[in-house]
């Protein structure tokens, strides 16, 4: 979801069963059963619908429960922006849709009678389509003075809709110490708590400890069955020399947003280990009204900064994740050999900090986000920008040219 001030910082089932296992207890054995699993949904926020998308979306759906789709934008300016998904794919798929409309959260007004009109409209418009719909979400990071108005809109938003579907909205933890959230989260039939993306980007994409405190709160302010976005994704932002943010490249190419002489940059990273072993955590010990996970967004092979497919589908199915890095070189040219690092595993892996290089070798150099280093032991290739090798994907990283075909490289941690 990607988002800015005041807020947050830009715009994000397995089937259920038990495992019983054996326990020996007072000298008998008795059937202990596993946290029952977590329902899992996913967002679709892409703006449009390539090939790729379409066969991510229909090879994950046996592993979920619905999926949360991004229909429209209402922009600071007012501005209603459509997005243009693929009917066939929607309509093929057997779990329940919901439409997601994301209003900026900086739009100073919500023109409440004309906004209603507009998502009443795209609802009727997704419907002739022959596109049933569960549930109507709102995505709009108002900031916490306005959550009085935000309450009404809501309010007459859901007098408007039909009542076979259920309104949603996304929640952030900014809002919990408002003593208007209660009422806000009174009018919606289910919400959406987000927990990546809403700190100072400095602080990065998740903190699990912050998150599993601001879960406990929110479960302490709504009565309705709610659910929690979790990241699947990476993300660039670079700041000018003032400290401002100046670009943030997620599932955009890149979002522009002040024209000043770039400064730092920095990735934001969550691993699939990571959000796996906080998942875990959460079906061991879930917040009261809890009901599902919901990632953000689905991965496909053509969108640089998720997760791999293969990844998340192992996320989402709880197995074991794995990762196998190898590094190896590639005859080139004569002496010159191509530097590539390999990843055999079934999750994403992050890449190495430093790779040292074979002493006896005359030259080489870094590519693709590694640059050449040396020091009192000789040369090695420096990674200079973090990020993940994707499952079962390769990446050539630099090039060396030594006389001997068999050449000595070493991963450093």
């Amino acid at each position: 979801m990607t988002r800015f001030p005041p807020s947050s910082w830009f715009s994000l089932y397995c089937s259920l069963g038990f495992l019983l296992l054996p326990l020996l207890l007072s000298g008998s054995q008795r059937p202990v059963s596993t946290p029952a699993l977590l329902p899992q949904q996913a967002y679709i926020w892409q703006r449009h619908w390539t090939p790729a998308l379409i066969r991510a979306m229909h090879d994950s759906e046996p592993l979920l429960t619905g999926w949360r789709v991004l229909g429209a934008e209402l922009s600071a300016q007012n501005d209603w922006l459509q997005t243009a998904p693929d009917w066939s794919a929607l309509q093929a798929s057997a779990q329940p849709l919901s439409l997601v409309v994301r209003i900026d959260g900086q739009l100073n007004e919500l023109h409440d009678t004309a906004t209603i009109g507009r998502i009443t409209a795209l609802v009727a418009q997704w419907q002739q389509h022959g596109v049933t719909l569960a549930t109507v979400e709102i995505d709009h990071d108002c900031a916490t003075a306005r959550l009085p108005a935000y309450t009404q809109f809501l309010r007459q938003l859901r007098l408007a809709l039909h009542t076979d579907i259920a309104l949603s909205i996304t929640a952030l933890p900014t809002w919990l110490d408002s003593p208007q959230l209660p009422a806000l989260l009174a009018v919606p039939q289910q919400s959406v708590l987000q927990v990546h993306a809403v700190l100072n980007p400095r602080q990065g994409l998740f903190d699990a400890a912050r998150a599993r405190a601001w879960l406990r709160a929110y479960a302490q302010q709504t009565r309705h069955p709610w659910q929690v976005a979790l990241p699947a994704y990476g993300t660039r932002v670079s700041w000018d020399l003032q400290g401002r943010i100046r670009t943030i490249e997620s599932e955009q190419a890149s979002l522009t947003m002040r024209d000043a002489t770039a400064g730092a940059t920095q990735e934001l990273l969550v691993s699939p280990q990571a959000m796996r072993a906080f998942a875990a955590q959460l079906e061991r010990q879930p917040p009261p009204g809890l009901n599902g996970i919901v990632w953000f967004r689905l991965p496909t092979d053509d969108d640089v900064r998720a997760w791999s497919l293969r990844s998340w589908q192992a996320v989402l199915a709880r197995v074991p994740l794995r990762t196998a890095l190898r590094i190896e070189t590639r005859q080139h040219d004569g002496e010159l050999q191509d530097i590539v690092l390999r990843n055999d595993g079934n999750a994403d892996a992050r890449l190495p900090p430093s790779i040292r290089l074979d002493a006896s070798c005359q030259a080489a150099d870094g590519i693709n986000g590694y640059t050449l280093e040396s020091d009192a032991q000789g040369n090695y290739l420096q990674r200079t920008r973090d990020g993940l090798l994707r499952a079962q994907a390769q990446r050539n990283i630099g090039w060396i040219r030594c006389q001997q075909s068999r050449i000595n490289l070493h991963v450093e941690p």
